[in-house]
């Protein structure tokens, strides 16, 4: 078997980016003729991360994307059929495979939507083994996007609106990829810039960071000053903040303030990186009026919120290695009809709900119903068509606009939702129909 040396993923590669067992059911449909079956399945979460809330949903675009390219090469079946899993396939399995591409329907939430437990965030109606095979890529998209959004709207609701927030995480994410789809759901979810140069590029940012130590230490090496970085640094960037805890944090502040003073020098901004945070702000600010004072070391919503109740005195925060990493979105992906037949799985502590549905949302509650049931007064349809027959039917929204949806759909919950600690969800209600057709299929 062939063997790359590069792991890179391009779009020519989504196609394999998959779980095995994807294409040995798919293998299977087809051998039993079943392949083209009309099938529905739908994306939701059984549980939020612990202490949340809610959650936002994100990813949208990078699907719709797969969905759109998802193709196989005469050199991909080839490299399958050298694995010899396939020896027993039925020949017709090889022949989809060749003249295969998404040709579903998908319905899906906008991204930047809050949602809850149970409630698809999308579904995708199409031929059995095609809406069968899109499930891991779906989940790892949809699953990391929508924990890292979750995460940055959380960090913007405890900071507030005047506050700077800048996304750190590329070094902590989970693959140079994550990098990139991190830096999109933190911006989408609230964040102001991304220091990763790549991933503002191709969205259309203007990327933003400071310095690091090692420049710091570099000059201070070779001079015996550490105010020679100070000097170097700003002579070619004299509008980016300095990072002044290296050595001493308030001799660095007392010496900039004297230059400033004399008119040597000009500080717009610092960076704190570590010490007390509450007591150094407090100090520097009494140094450096002028300057704004950013942070950063492993920040989250908790640490934001005991800084500002402590009295620090921080305008920016660069967040990074919790806002990438952390406790994994439990996105689960599931058949719920067949040819029209409903259907459901009842194995222990995750048993689902039959039948393809539609969320309602209320002022006061959300409402899971059945796709075909009509929203009652003063509910909103969350779930739009955002694919037809293979083809998108929206366009692409700009991260302003999705910054927009995220804030707002964060600020129309209750402060008990919102709430970093213990976040109570939304009350979901089960209508009617939907209620009727479980009790049905238990009779049944």
């Amino acid at each position: 078997m062939r063997q790359a040396r590069q792991l890179l993923l391009s779009p020519q590669d989504y196609s394999l980016l998959t779980d095995l067992y994807q294409l040995t059911m798919a293998a299977c449909y087809t051998g039993e003729g079943i392949e083209n079956k009309p099938a529905s399945f739908e994306l939701f979460t059984r549980r939020l991360p612990d202490q949340f809330g809610y959650l936002l949903a994100m990813g949208l675009e990078q699907v719709l994307d797969y969905l759109e390219n998802l193709s196989f090469s005469p050199e991909q079946i080839q490299a399958l059929q050298e694995t010899g899993i396939f020896a027993h396939a039925p020949d017709r399995f090889w022949s989809i495979l060749e003249t295969g591409e998404f040709l579903g329907d998908v319905w899906a939430v906008p991204e930047g939507t809050a949602i809850f437990p149970y409630e698809p965030m999308l579904r995708v109606d199409a031929p059995l083994w095609q809406a069968q095979l899109v499930e891991t890529y779906l989940l790892n998209v949809i699953n990391y996007q929508s924990l890292v959004a979750t995460r940055a709207a959380r960090i913007r609701d405890v900071a507030g609106e005047e506050v700077k927030l800048l996304e750190f995480g590329t070094r902590r994410a989970f693959s140079p990829q994550a990098s990139l789809w991190a830096a999109r759901a933190a911006l989408a979810g609230g964040l102001d810039a991304t220091s990763n140069v790549l991933a503002a590029l191709q969205l259309g940012q203007k990327p933003s960071g400071t310095m690091a130590h090692s420049l710091v230490m570099a000059f201070t090496a070779l001079s015996g000053e550490e105010d020679e970085a100070f000097a170097a640094f700003s002579r070619y960037f004299p509008t980016a903040p300095l990072l002044i805890d290296t050595y001493d944090t308030l001799d660095a502040a007392k010496r900039l303030a004297a230059q400033v003073k004399g008119g040597e020098t000009q500080v717009t901004g610092v960076r704190l990186d570590s010490g007390d945070l509450v007591a150094l702000s407090q100090a520097v600010r009494s140094h450096l009026p002028e300057a704004t004072i950013f942070a950063s070391g492993d920040m989250d919503e908790w640490e934001i919120q005991q800084l500002t109740q402590a009295g620090a005195l921080i305008e920016g925060y660069g967040i990074g290695t919790k806002l990438v990493t952390g406790q994994p979105v439990n996105g689960v992906y599931k058949l719920v009809e067949i040819d029209g037949i409903p259907t459901k799985k009842e194995s222990s502590d995750k048993a689902t709900y039959a039948g393809r549905k539609q969320v309602f949302r209320h002022g006061d509650y959300d409402r899971l119903g059945l796709a075909e049931d009509a929203p009652e007064a003063g509910e909103t349809p969350l779930l739009q068509q955002v694919m037809q027959q293979g083809k998108r039917v929206f366009e692409t929204e700009s991260l302003d606009s999705l910054r927009q949806r995220s804030r707002q759909s964060v600020a129309a919950l209750s402060p008990n939702t919102r709430q970093v600690d213990n976040g109570s969800p939304v009350t979901v209600q089960i209508s009617p129909s939907l209620q009727r057709l479980q009790e049905k299929m238990r009779y049944e």
